[in-house]
């Protein structure tokens, strides 16, 4: 393709890059982003990628494939060249683009890992973060220096390294080192799973503390190296730090076997308590949603997070009742309603916040809800997913978080979580009305009779099921008409697929 851009419509799009600092997306045939990159000049940068001949006179295979592929680039223009270099990484830990590696790759750096289904947990070192129950610290760029501070975290909390052989002793306790080094760390040698335990939760809350200390100072250099135009030593320092966030992030959400330790991110919690002005963190967090196709089948899901976690059990779903038609304001303001009256006849708490998925109108209707009830509406949002624009009901501004920002994470699972839920019942609903519309073709059956039988079997996969006798049970049904619609529905029918989801609605 390099050697063809002269006959190529790339060339025009080349020819009005602007010669301002940016960042670029580099294409293949099916539209995937296979390199993300920044420059000074996106005119210049990009320009080069297309000289006649280039690809052969690179000494690199990787790079060779690479220019090889390209089909198309995407841009985008920033002020300067720091801002480039942030968007860079950033777009890299997003996309993940196969010939991108000083992100996507963290085997360069050390973790440290602590296996919490162990007995007794160790702490490791490791290049390879796995996605299971352990926690994860670093990344860390200078190894000796972690090195040195495991051993004397070993010595301060008497905790075990890769290395530690520990032995059970027949009363169940377990005597960690040996003599020798039972006199050299200084601490308790024989413990029980317990009191290990709780040397393991000290070390790592010591250990997460340096992480954090180490971040600010990673922060610190990569701004330094940037004012000073040393990019690629910033770049160098802005991978450990993505990284180093990314860990941070991922330890405060570990699971463990300890029923009274809170699972919630509660860094997430604490930065959307900040970031929205809430009176505390909102552990407790309902989100509604509105499903329908043209106006048909409109049907409403309310999903609740406890402690950034799904709450299963109180989710909701609703059919709307007041209307007929293609109207989500007033879906909106029906569901709020019946939830929040429900929740307060019942003297139940409301939640700490309220997520409406939807802009300022769909907030009007829910405030609406609430004054017509003459109800104290609990804090309240509205998340657009155009641009995960955060709407207030006051007269506060629009709010756009950074893209990867903790408390919008969560925002956005429970409102996807939302739109799930509600699209998937309105999928079963449909496929529910319309395995009853077979009723519409068996002649001679009215709608008496019709709600009748849905009245007495509930369903029409218990009618299919149903006996003629049991059919011939139904008011205005005889014998020979109940035959005659068992043999009817007993057809094969591509709409009778069995995956009916039980009707839970509020």
């Amino acid at each position: 393709m390099s050697d063809h851009l002269p006959d190529s419509p790339l060339k025009e799009k080349v020819r009005h890059l602007p010669d301002k600092p940016g960042v670029y997306l580099m294409k293949d045939r099916l539209g995937r982003i296979i390199y993300v990159g920044k420059a000074r000049s996106l005119k210049k940068r990009v320009s080069s990628y297309f000289q006649r001949g280039r690809a052969r006179t690179i000494n690199q295979p990787k790079i060779r494939a690479l220019i090889d592929l390209i089909t198309d680039f995407d841009t985008i223009e920033v002020k300067s060249e720091p801002e480039a270099l942030l968007l860079e990484g950033k777009l890299i830990k997003q996309w993940r683009p196969r010939y991108n590696t000083d992100f996507t790759d963290d085997k360069r750096f050390l973790l440290v890992r602590v296996d919490l289904g162990e007995e007794l947990p160790r702490f490791r070192l490791t290049r390879l973060r796995k996605e299971d129950r352990s926690r994860y610290f670093g990344p860390f760029a200078h190894s000796g220096l972690l090195r040195k501070t495991l051993a004397q975290m070993r010595r301060q909390f008497g905790i075990l390294l890769a290395d530690g052989t520990p032995q059970k002793l027949p009363d169940g306790t377990w005597r960690l080192y040996d003599d020798v080094r039972e006199e050299l760390y200084g601490t308790e040698n024989i413990v029980t799973d317990e009191s290990y335990r709780r040397r393991v939760d000290d070390a790592c809350e010591f250990l997460e503390g340096k992480s954090r200390e180490w971040l600010e100072t990673l922060r610190t250099e990569m701004a330094t190296a940037a004012g000073k135009r040393e990019f690629e030593k910033a770049a160098e320092l802005r991978d450990i730090v993505f990284a180093l966030e990314q860990t941070l992030r991922k330890t405060r959400r570990f699971e463990r076997h300890d029923p009274t330790r809170p699972e919630g991110d509660e860094d997430a919690l604490a930065s959307l308590e900040q970031a929205l002005g809430l009176a505390g963190p909102p552990r407790t967090m309902e989100c509604f949603d509105i499903s329908h196709i043209s106006g048909t089948f409109v049907v409403a899901s309310m999903v609740r997070f406890a402690d950034g976690r799904p709450d299963k059990d109180n989710y909701r779903r609703f059919q709307i009742k007041s209307f007929i038609g293609n109207d989500d304001f007033r879906a909106m303001e029906e569901v709020v309603g019946r939830r929040y009256r429900r929740l307060a006849e019942e003297q139940k708490p409301f939640p700490d916040l309220v997520v409406i998925d939807g802009g300022r109108g769909q907030i009007g209707a829910a405030l609406k809800a609430f004054f017509a009830l003459d109800l104290t509406p609990p804090p309240l949002i509205g998340l657009a997913k155009q641009h995960e624009t955060i709407i207030f009901p006051d007269a506060r501004p629009p709010l756009n978080l950074p893209l990867n920002h903790p408390g919008l994470h969560v925002l956005q699972r429970l409102r996807d979580e939302a739109h799930r839920f509600a699209n998937t019942y309105n999928a079963n609903l449909r496929s529910k009305r319309i395995r009853e519309s077979v009723l519409d073709d068996f002649s001679g059956l009215g709608p008496v009779r019709r709600a009748a039988l849905l009245d007495h079997f509930g369903s029409i996969d218990r009618l299919r099921a149903a006996t003629v006798e049991e059919i011939a049970e139904v008011p205005g049904f005889g014998g020979r008409m109940a035959s005659e619609l068992q043999s009817f529905l007993q057809r094969p029918t591509p709409a009778a697929n069995g995956n009916e989801v039980a009707d839970t609605n509020e």
